[in-house]
């Protein structure tokens, strides 16, 4: 019985979050807004946030104790998956992407991309500024047509 009710919660939460989800995507194709889902105990997903949110014009944050569910949801591949999930006009962005690697994807629009990932916490990443410190990483754009690197930082 416990596990029946279980199963139908999870069920129930995955059909609200889809709703929310595709909502949030329509309104943000009209008016640029995103949607950012993050967990509630991680502090560098509000710093990220406030570097990405440039030329955007609002935002809903929510707090989601089912991270791995919403990155499934939205297609994230398993190994591109980072510590928080935005949707802005119909993508994905995951883990710590640079304003300027979002902004160029928005005004390219490319169709064969469903969203762009920076796997893992890079230091001096957006959000994950620490001293001087950095270390290189890559932007990976994901679609349908497999993973190619969108953009790189050192």
């Amino acid at each position: 019985m416990i596990g029946a009710i279980a199963k139908s919660m999870k069920e129930t939460s995955a059909a609200g979050l889809l709703l929310v989800s595709l909502a949030a995507c329509s309104a943000a194709a009209q008016a640029a807004s995103y949607t950012m889902y993050r967990d509630a105990g991680c502090g560098c997903c509000l710093k990220w946030a406030d570097h990405a949110a440039e030329g955007l014009d609002a935002e809903v944050i929510a707090e989601s104790a089912d991270m791995q569910m919403v990155k499934d949801l939205h297609g994230v591949p398993g190994q591109l998956r980072g510590c928080h999930t935005m949707i802005v006009e119909g993508y994905v962005i995951e883990g710590h992407v640079p304003a300027e690697a979002i902004r160029k994807l928005l005004r390219d629009k490319p169709t064969d991309v469903i969203g762009l990932a920076v796997p893992g916490m890079p230091v001096g990443s957006p959000g994950m500024e620490h001293q001087d410190l950095t270390e290189p990483y890559q932007v990976i754009a994901f679609g349908p047509k497999g993973q190619r690197v969108f953009a790189s930082y050192s």
